[in-house]
């Protein structure tokens, strides 16, 4: 009897112990996910969805594939967001400002002269002010993984050198689609002329606009030192980049299966910021060494950069929403006093 009883106890406690020390990769099925950006291989932004695919390949005990489709090969940042939508591609990886089209608050990210460098920028949003426009994205059939960085702009044309502000005035100057930035550059005195990145190459080759706005970077790894002679180091716009996946995507996905691409882009977000300032500094002695003219703004023409885009901030926080520039001015002010 007792035998029997012996028998019975462990072939009830035998299938619970498998399910409850089980590893969480037996819950992960087998997918394949498109991961489409617009830089080239070798862009920072690349090498952290290089490093993405490596870390969800091994905590997924490699189930999950993600294919990479740099250089935007599959169209530019407004048409994959659109494939997202839809859920024709998974994920993609762009300036967080460029969803102000589809959700007004992300365009407070855009605006010019907000942070003072990038670790400043990560504090504001990793933190609550980050997180509370992440959980506006779900309605409009995007999910929001974590920010990484593309960094500071500057500007590059094929005119004259621009050392002051009234350089400015006249020349046409690329611009993302977004409207901070074309405003921006109008405010400026310039005429901003906005075109996806995949175009931005021949458009500065065949002389359609003078000149563009990219972090250095983006000025080696795209090479538009080619194709331009100046650059000003204006640091006129810091970009947090989003990691996106598409929202339907994403809701046949399970608890496990979340958790593992959560955390590993929460894991790349770390190489990849590190990555960028490194390549940043790096880039900018590169660019000085293709022969480029390389000019710094003197702090008074940089104030007045600043006195000249006041109107424009004033009439953008009054469309993003005053409470939503409210939180985050406040946060930076508690990020800088700690």
């Amino acid at each position: 009897m007792l035998n029997k009883l012996t028998k019975l106890v462990l072939g009830l406690a035998l299938p619970i112990a498998l399910l409850a020390g089980g590893p969480a990769a037996a819950e992960i099925r087998e997918h394949q996910l498109k991961f489409a950006s617009a830089n080239n291989k070798g862009h920072p932004q690349v090498m952290g969805m290089e490093k993405f695919a490596e870390i969800v390949k091994e905590k997924s005990g490699g189930k999950i594939e993600i294919k990479l489709y740099p250089g935007g090969v599959l169209g530019g940042d407004v048409q994959t967001l659109s494939a997202l939508q839809g859920g024709v591609v998974e994920m993609t990886v762009l300036n967080a400002g460029i969803l102000a089209s589809n959700v007004k608050q992300f365009g407070a990210v855009d605006l010019p002269f907000l942070f003072n460098s990038g670790e400043e920028a990560d504090k504001v949003m990793d933190g609550p002010f980050g997180e509370s426009l992440i959980k506006l994205l779900p309605d409009t059939g995007l999910v929001g993984l974590a920010y990484w960085e593309l960094g500071f702009r500057n500007l590059t044309n094929n005119r004259h050198a621009v050392t002051k502000l009234d350089d400015i005035k006249g020349l046409k100057i690329r611009t993302i689609q977004s409207p901070i930035p074309i405003e921006l550059f109008n405010s400026l005195g310039a005429n901003a002329v906005p075109l996806p990145y995949t175009e931005l190459y021949t458009a500065l080759e065949t002389g359609t606009v003078d000149g563009q706005e990219n972090p250095a970077a983006n000025i080696v790894n795209a090479k538009f030192y080619e194709v331009q002679k100046y650059m000003t180091v204006t640091r006129h716009q810091y970009n947090p980049q989003i990691v996106l996946i598409s929202k339907k995507f994403w809701d046949g996905l399970n608890d496990e299966e979340k958790a593992v691409l959560q955390a590993a882009a929460t894991e790349a977000r770390d190489y990849q910021r590190k990555v960028s300032r490194e390549q940043d500094a790096k880039a900018m002695a590169e660019i000085k060494g293709t022969g480029m003219q390389v000019d710094e703004l003197s702090p008074e023409e940089t104030q007045k950069l600043r006195e000249a885009v006041k109107p424009m901030i004033d009439k953008f926080s009054a469309e993003i929403g005053k409470e939503t520039v409210t939180e985050l001015f406040q946060q930076l002010d508690a990020v800088r006093s700690n």
